[in-house]
C-alpha cells in the first residue's frame, strides 16, 4: 500500500503554521515581496495582455467581489480578481525570481488579498505575512524534490507547477482549513498544474502566474466544500512528480523547535528592469563593457565590428533578433545590445519604437553567441561575459557573476521603495503610493487589509488600463 506521509506531512504543516514561527528574517524578506509584487502588478495594468485578460475576466459574474489592483472602484470575483492581478503581475516579467527557479510571490499575494477582501473577519497584517509565507514555503521545499529545479527550467514553467500549489496552500491557511482540507487543497490544485516553456516570450506567459494564482484559490475554496483528491499527491511520480524526472519527495518537517523556512535560508532576486532574470547578468556585463569603451575614448558604437556573448545554454532566452516586447525581453542578444547604446535598460526599453530603432537592429546583426562547458544554466551559478572588437582591433572584456538585485547582492530598501515608487505612480496618487508603502512597511502591525485595498484603488483621475504612453517615463534604478 502506498504511503502517504509526504502529502499529509505538508497539510498538517499548511495547518498547524502559526504567527509564532514567523521569524524576523522572514517578515521582513516577506514584507519585501509583497511591496515590489504590487508594485510591478500596478505598473502590469498598463499592458495589453492585462487589459485582454481584463476584458475576458469582466464576462463573468459573482455575489463575492474582490477589487482589481489600480482599478479605481472596478472589481471581479475573487477568482478573477486573483486572475487578472496575477496576469499583471507577470505581464512585463518585472517579477521576484527564486531560486530553484520560479515566481514565488506572483502566484500566492493575488489570490491572498483577493480571497481577504471576502472573509466576513478581516485578517490581520500578522494573518497575511503568515499566509503569505506558508504559500511560498510550500514552494520552496517542493522545488527542492529536484536536482532538475535547481536550473533554468527547460519543460515546465515553474510557476505554473509549484506556484498554484503555493496559492492553494497559502489560500487554505488564510481560510483557516484544517490539516485533511489542506491536503485535498494541494491534490485539487495539482489538476492544474503544469505550462510548457513554448509559451515563454509571448503574451500567453504572464497568465501561467495569474492561472496559478486563481487555481490555487479555487482548489482551496472547493476542499473547503468538501471536494476530495488523491491524499498522495506529493508521494508519488504519478502525482506532483510527472513534472520531474528526478523527483525525490520529503516529508516537511514538523514546525516546531528547530524549525526553519526556506525563506530563512535563500532570498529571492528582485528585478531592476523588466526582463528574465538572465538578462540582468548581461546587461551588467555589458554597461561594464560600455564605461571602459567610454573611458578609452570611444564614443561611437557604429564602430563595433563584433559582440561576442558567453552565456548559459537555453534556447528560450536565446533570441538574435526579438519581433515584440515579450521576445526582447527573453533575449540576451536584445539586452546586451541596448545596454551598450544606451547605458541603461529600463521599462521604456522595451516599446516597439526602441525595438526597432537602426542603431539596435545593427548592433544585434554583429552579436554572436557562445555556451562556455563552465557556465551552468543555474541562477545560482551561471555568470555571463561580454565581449567587444571594434574596427581597430580594440577588445574590451567584462564579466558578470552576481548582478545587483541578485539574493547574493540584494536591491537595498532605498532602491526597493524607489523602485516600488517609480512602478506604482504610474497608476496611483500620491496618497495611493504612500499608503500602500506605509501599510507593507508596518504589514505586522497591521490589525487589518481594509485599507490597503483603498490605496490600491486611488488611481490618477486621468489614467486607464492601458497607459503606454506613460511607459517611457518611468527611470532607471542607478
Amino acid at each position: 500500500m502506498l504511503r502517504k506521509r509526504v502529502t499529509e506531512s505538508f497539510g498538517a504543516a499548511i495547518s498547524n503554521l502559526n504567527v509564532a514561527h514567523l521569524t524576523d528574517t522572514v517578515i521582513h524578506r516577506s514584507k519585501r515581496m509583497i511591496l515590489d509584487t504590487l508594485g510591478v502588478g500596478l505598473l502590469g495594468t498598463n499592458t495589453a495582455v492585462f487589459s485582454k485578460a481584463l476584458k475576458y475576466s469582466q464576462g463573468f459574474k459573482s455575489v463575492e467581489r474582490s477589487n482589481v489592483w489600480g482599478g479605481s472602484g472596478l472589481t471581479l470575483s475573487p477568482q478573477y480578481a486573483a486572475f487578472v492581478n496575477g496576469v499583471a503581475v507577470h505581464s512585463m516579467d518585472f517579477d521576484d525570481t527564486w531560486h530553484p527557479a520560479t515566481h514565488p510571490s506572483g502566484a500566492v499575494l493575488p489570490a491572498l488579498l483577493a480571497l481577504a477582501e471576502t472573509l466576513p473577519t478581516q485578517p490581520s497584517g500578522l494573518d497575511l505575512l503568515l499566509a503569505f509565507s506558508v504559500g511560498t514555503e510550500v514552494q520552496g521545499r517542493l522545488m527542492r524534490f529536484s536536482k532538475e529545479a535547481q536550473n533554468i527550467p527547460r519543460r515546465f514553467h515553474p510557476p505554473a507547477v509549484v506556484g498554484v500549489m503555493g496559492s492553494a496552500a497559502a489560500s487554505a491557511k488564510l481560510l483557516g482549513l484544517s490539516p485533511a482540507e489542506c491536503v485535498h487543497s494541494l491534490a485539487i490544485a495539482a489538476s492544474s498544474a503544469g505550462a510548457p516553456m513554448a509559451n515563454a516570450s509571448t503574451q500567453t506567459k504572464p497568465l501561467h502566474i495569474g492561472n496559478a494564482a486563481c487555481r490555487g484559490l479555487e482548489a482551496a475554496q472547493l476542499a473547503r466544500l468538501g471536494l476530495k483528491g488523491n491524499e498522495t499527491i506529493l508521494d508519488h511520480e504519478s502525482g506532483l512528480g510527472v513534472f520531474y524526472s528526478d523527483y525525490r519527495p520529503s516529508e516537511f518537517p514538523h514546525p516546531g523547535s528547530g524549525f526553519q523556512w526556506v525563506l530563512e535560508d535563500q532570498d529571492v532576486a528582485i528585478k531592476r528592469f523588466p526582463a528574465h532574470l538572465g538578462m540582468h547578468w548581461v546587461v551588467d556585463a555589458a554597461l561594464a563593457v560600455r564605461a571602459k569603451l567610454r573611458a578609452s575614448g570611444v564614443l561611437d558604437l557604429g564602430q563595433v565590428r563584433k559582440v561576442v556573448l558567453q552565456v548559459p545554454p537555453s534556447r528560450y532566452i536565446d533570441c538574435p533578433f526579438p519581433a515584440t516586447e515579450h521576445q526582447a525581453r527573453h533575449s540576451f542578444q536584445f539586452s546586451a545590445c541596448t545596454a551598450l547604446l544606451d547605458n541603461e535598460v529600463s521599462v521604456g526599453s522595451f516599446s516597439m519604437l526602441q525595438i526597432d530603432r537602426p542603431a539596435l537592429r545593427d548592433l544585434l546583426t554583429k552579436v554572436r553567441v557562445e555556451n562556455p562547458e563552465d557556465n551552468h544554466p543555474s541562477f545560482d551559478k551561471m555568470y555571463c561575459a561580454v565581449k567587444v572588437e571594434m574596427e581597430n582591433g580594440e577588445k574590451i572584456t567584462a564579466k558578470c557573476n552576481t548582478f545587483y538585485g541578485h539574493w547574493r547582492k540584494p536591491l537595498s530598501q532605498e532602491d526597493l521603495v524607489g523602485k516600488f515608487e517609480a512602478n506604482a505612480s504610474t497608476v496611483l496618487t500620491q496618497e495611493g503610493f504612500e499608503g500602500v508603502l506605509d501599510i507593507i512597511t508596518n504589514l505586522e502591525k497591521s490589525p487589518d487589509c481594509i485599507a490597503l485595498g483603498s490605496y490600491l484603488q486611488m488611481t490618477i483621475p486621468t489614467t486607464c488600463f492601458y497607459r503606454e504612453a506613460c511607459l517611457t517615463k518611468i527611470p532607471a534604478l542607478n
